[in-house]
């Protein structure tokens, strides 16, 4: 993993003036993964986009740490539901 593609979870929490435990509670969650190099605790760049969805509806919308769990296992949910529908389809396509 290139170190170029992490960014300190010291600099999320600046950026988006969050507290430490924010991030941490939802590493802890499962929510965002958190890559730990030589004691600094980073977060991949592709999780980025992840964390913004989870802090607009943590702030935002004020649902709390439970709350994001659970609408993220429904979103897992829909995208395999998701997935299964595309290839029921695919697979009907090849009766018609």
């Amino acid at each position: 993993m290139n170190l170029e593609d992490l960014i300190p979870t010291d600099e999320i929490c600046a950026r988006y003036r969050v507290e430490s435990t924010f991030v941490s509670s939802l590493y802890e969650s499962g929510l965002i993964e958190i890559i730990t190099v030589e004691e600094t605790e980073y977060v991949h760049c592709d999780e980025i986009s992840e964390f913004e969805r989870l802090w607009r509806l943590h702030y935002d919308l004020d649902i709390n740490l439970e709350g994001l769990e659970a609408i993220q296992h429904l979103l897992r949910q829909v995208r395999k539901l998701q997935k299964k529908n595309l290839e029921l389809k695919n697979r009907l396509g090849l009766y018609e």
